[in-house]
C-alpha cells in the first residue's frame, strides 16, 4: 500500500533538496565569478602601481621598490611579484624573486594581458603584463604577478560556508515539508476519525466542514453509508419475515404432534425434533439478524427503558414459578446495539437463570469505563468449571433435566460479538449459582 504522506513527504524533501542543490551550484558560481574578478581587478591595481613606479624612478630598482610600498614584494616567494625587462634585455624583479625570474616577455602587444602559469618552485600564478613605450623611447616590459593560492583558499572557504548555509536551508525545507505534509493531510486524518466514530454520527458526516477537496469524498462516503444501511435493513427484514412464515408451520406440526401425544401416540422424540428445529433455525436468524448489527448500522439501545420493560415481563413469568426477580439499573446508560437484538440478549440470559434458579434472580445494569455491563445472577446450581467455556459455544444442552434446547446461550454470544461486545459466565459474587455478564460498547465510546 503507497502512502500519501510517505508520497507528500518524499517529494517535498526531493523538491528541498534539489532546490537546494540548483540554487548553491548558481550561487557558487556567481560567486567564483566575483571572485575571481575582484582578484584581477586587484591585479591590475598593482601592475598599474608598478607601472607608476618605473615611470618615475625607471633607473633605480630600490627607489620603484620604495614607491610600491608593498611588504610583499619584500619577503622570499611572498606571492607576490614584480619584474621589468627592457627591450635591451636588462632586466630588474622584485625581491621576493630572490634568485629566480617570471616569464621572459613575448612580442609586443597593446594593452593588459592577464594569464595564468607557473612560477617559482611549480608555484600557479596569475600575472598581468604590458609592453610600455616611455617619453624618451624606452621600451620596457612590466609584469606583476599574484599566487593563485589565496585565491583557491577564498574559493574553499566561500565554497564550504555555501554548504553550510544550504545544509541548514535544506533541513529547514524539510521540516517544512513534513508540517506541510501533516497539514494537509489533516483533514483525510480527521476523516478516517470521524468515519470510525460514525456511531455517533446519527446525522451523517457534514460535507461543510471539509475543505472542498475533501468534501466530495465525505458525500461519497454518505451515500455509501446509507446505501449500506439500506442493504442491511432489508436484509434483516427478509430475515425477520422468513422467520414468521416458518414459524406459522413450525406452530401447526407442533400443534398436530400434541395431539397426537394427548392420543397416547409415542411422539416425544418427533417433538423433541422439532424443538431443536425450532432453536437452530432461531439461532440462524440471529446471526442473519447480527450480520449487520455492527458499525455499518448506526442504531443505540436505551438500556435503562429496555431493560425496565423485560423486567415487568420476566417479574411476572418468575412470580408463577414462586421466585423473586430483583434489578438494579444505573441512569442514563445508551448503549452500541440495536433493541431488538439487546433484548433478545437479555431475554436469552434472564430466561436461562430464571430456569435454573432456585428462588432468586438478581440484574445489574451499570457503566464500566467506555462499556456497559449487564449482569445477570442467580442462586441456582451454577456451571461446573470445566463448562463454563463452553456453554455459550457449543449449543449442547449440560444438563437434560430442564426443558429447552441448550443454544440459548450460544445465541445470546453470537448477538453480542456481532456487535464487539461478549457474554461470559462465572461464579456468581453475592449469589451462590450462575453470574453471566453481557459486556457492549456504550454509546459515546470509542471504537
Amino acid at each position: 500500500m503507497t502512502s500519501l504522506r510517505a508520497r507528500a513527504v518524499a517529494s517535498g524533501i526531493l523538491w528541498a533538496v534539489l532546490t537546494a542543490v540548483i540554487g548553491l551550484y548558481g550561487l557558487a558560481s556567481f560567486l567564483d565569478r566575483q571572485t575571481d574578478q575582484r582578484f584581477n581587478e586587484l591585479l591590475r591595481n598593482r601592475h598599474t602601481q608598478v607601472v607608476v613606479a618605473v615611470a618615475n624612478y625607471r633607473q633605480s630598482t630600490a627607489d620603484i621598490l620604495r614607491s610600491v610600498g608593498e611588504p610583499a614584494y619584500q619577503q622570499p616567494f611572498s606571492g607576490q611579484y614584480w619584474q621589468i625587462e627592457s627591450d635591451e634585455g636588462q632586466i630588474s624583479v622584485s625581491p621576493s624573486l630572490v634568485d629566480t625570474l617570471l616569464p621572459m616577455a613575448g612580442t609586443p602587444t597593446g594593452g593588459v594581458i592577464i594569464s595564468d602559469y607557473v612560477g617559482p618552485g611549480g608555484e600557479q600564478l596569475r600575472g598581468a603584463q604590458e609592453w610600455l613605450t616611455l617619453d624618451d623611447g624606452t621600451n620596457l616590459h612590466v609584469q606583476v604577478a599574484s599566487s593563485l593560492l589565496s585565491l583557491q583558499l577564498d574559493r574553499q572557504i566561500l565554497r564550504n560556508n555555501l554548504i553550510l548555509a544550504f545544509g541548514l536551508v535544506t533541513l529547514v525545507a524539510i521540516g517544512g515539508a513534513l508540517l506541510q505534509a501533516t497539514a494537509v493531510l489533516r483533514p483525510l486524518n480527521v476523516l478516517r476519525r470521524d468515519v470510525l466514530a460514525r456511531w455517533e454520527a446519527e446525522d451523517g458526516l457534514s460535507a461543510e466542514d471539509y475543505p472542498i477537496e475533501v468534501a466530495p469524498l465525505v458525500t461519497d462516503i454518505n451515500n455509501l453509508m446509507d446505501r449500506n444501511r439500506e442493504i442491511v435493513s432489508r436484509s434483516r427484514r427478509q430475515a425477520a419475515d422468513l422467520a414468521h412464515a416458518i414459524k406459522t408451520p413450525s406452530a401447526i406440526v407442533r400443534n398436530e404432534l400434541e395431539k397426537l401425544r394427548h392420543q397416547g401416540v409415542p411422539v416425544t422424540e418427533s417433538i423433541n425434533a422439532l424443538d431443536r428445529l425450532d432453536a437452530q433455525l432461531k439461532r440462524s436468524f440471529a446471526r442473519m439478524r447480527a450480520d449487520g448489527g455492527d458499525g455499518s448500522m448506526r442504531v443505540f439501545t436505551d438500556v435503562g427503558t429496555s431493560l425496565d420493560r423485560m423486567i415487568r415481563a420476566f417479574t411476572a413469568l418468575a412470580a408463577n414459578d414462586n421466585k423473586t426477580l430483583s434489578s438494579e439499573i444505573a441512569p442514563g446508560l445508551r448503549a452500541r446495539i440495536d433493541q431488538s437484538d439487546f433484548e433478545e440478549v437479555v431475554g436469552n440470559l434472564l430466561d436461562n437463570a430464571l430456569k435454573w434458579a432456585n428462588s432468586r434472580v438478581h440484574l445489574i445494569a451499570v457503566r464500566d469505563g467506555q462499556n456497559i455491563q449487564v449482569i445477570i445472577e442467580d442462586d441456582g446450581p451454577g456451571i461446573p468449571d470445566d463448562d463454563m467455556d463452553t456453554a455459550t459455544l457449543s449449543g449442547q444442552r449440560l444438563d437434560t433435566s430442564k426443558p429447552g434446547t441448550g443454544l440459548g446461550l450460544a445465541i445470546a454470544a453470537d448477538l453480542a460479538h456481532a456487535y464487539g461486545g461478549k457474554v461470559s459466565l462465572g461464579k456468581s459474587r453475592d449469589l451462590p449459582g450462575l453470574c453471566a455478564t453481557f459486556q457492549l460498547k456504550a454509546s459515546g465510546a470509542p471504537s
